[in-house]
C-alpha cells in the first residue's frame, strides 16, 4: 500500500503532521505539501512560473505552490510509482457546503481523483486543533475501512470531523453538501502607505443545513462524510437550454 499525503496549510501544519502520524502502519508513505499555508486556493496550478522542491529534515516533501501543484507534480514524474490512494489534510477548519469548491485541502484530494486514485480530503470542523489526536485517529479508522473494502474504483471523499475528545467514536453519516449565505462584507483598511487594501470578508452562514447535508450532521456530534465528483453539468437543464437557444438534441 502506496499513500501520498498533502494539505493546504502547509509541512509544517499540525494536522498533516497529525495525519502522517495516524497513517504509520498502513503503508508506504509520501509527504508532498505545499512550503507556506495555501488555503482557499481551490484546484489552481502555477503556471506562470517554474516550482521548486525542497526536502525538509523528517523527509517530507515541499513546494512553492498550490495543494493541487503538488499532487500533480508528484503524479506526473516527481514519484516513480503510482500511489494507492491519496489522503489530504487535516486541514485547520470545516471544508463544508459552499467551501468545498475553494478547499485547497480538497483540490488536493481532487487532483488525485482526477488521476485515477482513491482522495479522502480530512479536515476538522472548527478551527484552532483542539482535540487534533482525536481527529487523526478517526482518519485512521476511516482509511482502514476504506483500504479493506477495497481501492479497484477511484473516488473522492470530503470528511469533516467534530473538534471533540471522542471524535474516533462519534457516529458517521455520508451526506450531501449543504448551501452557505453570502460572504460577508469585504473589510478595507488602509495600507502603512495610505493605499487602500480590502481582506476577503468572513464566509456566511449555513441557509442550507437541513438533514442530510454535512452542516447538520456535524453540527449533531456526527462525522461528515461526503462523496464528490468533479462533473459541474447542470443536465436537468440541458433540454430547456437547447429548447430556449433554439438547438438541435445534437448540438
Amino acid at each position: 500500500m502506496r499513500i501520498l499525503i498533502a494539505n493546504d496549510d502547509g509541512y509544517l501544519a499540525p494536522g498533516l503532521h497529525a495525519l502522517v502520524a495516524a497513517c504509520e502502519g498502513l503503508g508506504q508513505i509520501e509527504v508532498i505539501a505545499p512550503e507556506q499555508n495555501a488555503s482557499g486556493t481551490s484546484n489552481s496550478l502555477t503556471l506562470s512560473r517554474p516550482l521548486s522542491v525542497y526536502t525538509a529534515a523528517n523527509g517530507f516533501r515541499y513546494v512553492n505552490g498550490t495543494p493541487s501543484d503538488c499532487v500533480h507534480l508528484a503524479l506526473t514524474g516527481l514519484l516513480d510509482y503510482r500511489p494507492d490512494l491519496v489522503l489530504s489534510g487535516i486541514n485547520n477548519g470545516a471544508n463544508m457546503g459552499d467551501d468545498t469548491l475553494y478547499s485547497g485541502t480538497v483540490a488536493a484530494a481532487t487532483e488525485g481523483y482526477l488521476f485515477g486514485i482513491p482522495s479522502i480530503a480530512f479536515s476538522q470542523v472548527e478551527k484552532g486543533w483542539s482535540h487534533l489526536e482525536a481527529a487523526a485517529a478517526m482518519a485512521r479508522q476511516l482509511v482502514q475501512q476504506v483500504i479493506a473494502g477495497g481501492l479497484d474504483q477511484s473516488f473522492l471523499l470530503s470528511v469533516n470531523i467534530p473538534n471533540r475528545s471522542d471524535a474516533a467514536s462519534l457516529p458517521r453519516r455520508v451526506t450531501r453538501l449543504g448551501r452557505r449565505h453570502a460572504s460577508e462584507a469585504t473589510i478595507q483598511q488602509r495600507s502603512p502607505r495610505g493605499d487602500m487594501i480590502y481582506w476577503i470578508g468572513p464566509a456566511g452562514d449555513a441557509r442550507e443545513a437541513g438533514e442530510g447535508t454535512d452542516f447538520h450532521a456535524t453540527s449533531n456530534g456526527m462525522v461528515s462524510i461526503t462523496p464528490l465528483q468533479v462533473d459541474l453539468t447542470e443536465h436537468a437543464s440541458l433540454g430547456n437550454w437547447r429548447q430556449r437557444l433554439q438547438l438541435d438534441a445534437g448540438t
